[in-house]
């Protein structure tokens, strides 16, 4: 019971933190980007909001963005974030559908439990590889925009990786340390059952082939 709740926590805080990863890859709100003040730059039209596919200009009544098209020419920073961004968004749906099917309430015809195991183990290192990718990515750009342009303050994607990246970690380590804990509980069960039949058991006698011949003539 205590490692089916532990199998389902896990899945679901890996499951939000791939959406995290999802949401912060999909939007350009990473960093905010002024000199003066907030309400200031909006007035002068200064404020930007830089992510790793626009440059957006936000002012009062305006909110406008420039593609970054130019892949050569962009920093290492940006173009190292959306690889990892990429590959952990992609990662993160085949690893978060293997954890649904090994919950203890799916059964796939006669699947043995050891078939579960492994792709619990499989799953949990994939949600350990994007939470590796967003952490990477969710660093490394902002000190990248802040030695580039002078960075004011954080923006809700940069949050929204933040927070699936520790999801991640956490769904990850869960479901890796419950499916472990489950593998090597069967397997004493499974050698207790064999020695104490082995013990318990004692064989049967074998028949009498002496039978008693009739005195009878």
């Amino acid at each position: 019971m205590a490692n089916s709740c532990l199998q389902l926590g896990g899945f679901l805080l890996s499951f939000l933190g791939w959406l995290g990863i999802v949401i912060a890859t999909s939007t350009t709100d990473w960093v905010n980007i002024c000199k003066y003040g907030l309400n200031t730059c909006k007035k002068m039209d200064e404020l930007e909001a830089r992510g790793p596919w626009a440059h957006c200009v936000i002012s009062t009544g305006l909110y406008h963005c420039v593609s970054l098209t130019q892949i050569l020419d962009l920093p290492a920073y940006i173009q190292t974030t959306r690889a990892l961004m990429i590959t952990g968004s992609i990662l993160g749906f085949p690893a978060v559908v293997m954890l649904l099917m090994s919950m203890p309430c799916i059964n796939l015809g006669s699947e043995p439990q050891s078939s579960k195991n492994k792709r619990v183990i499989l799953g949990g290192v994939l949600i350990l590889i994007v939470a590796i990718c967003g952490l990477v990515s969710t660093i490394w750009f902002p000190i990248g925009a802040h030695r580039e342009y002078g960075l004011m303050s954080f923006g809700f994607s940069l949050y929204s990786g933040w927070v699936g990246t520790i999801f991640s970690l956490l769904g990850g380590s869960i479901v890796t340390c419950s499916s472990d804990s489950s593998s090597s509980r069967s397997y004493q069960e499974n050698n207790h059952f064999y020695y104490s039949k082995q013990g318990g058991s004692n064989p049967p006698a074998a028949p009498s082939t002496n039978h008693a011949k009739s005195a009878h003539v």
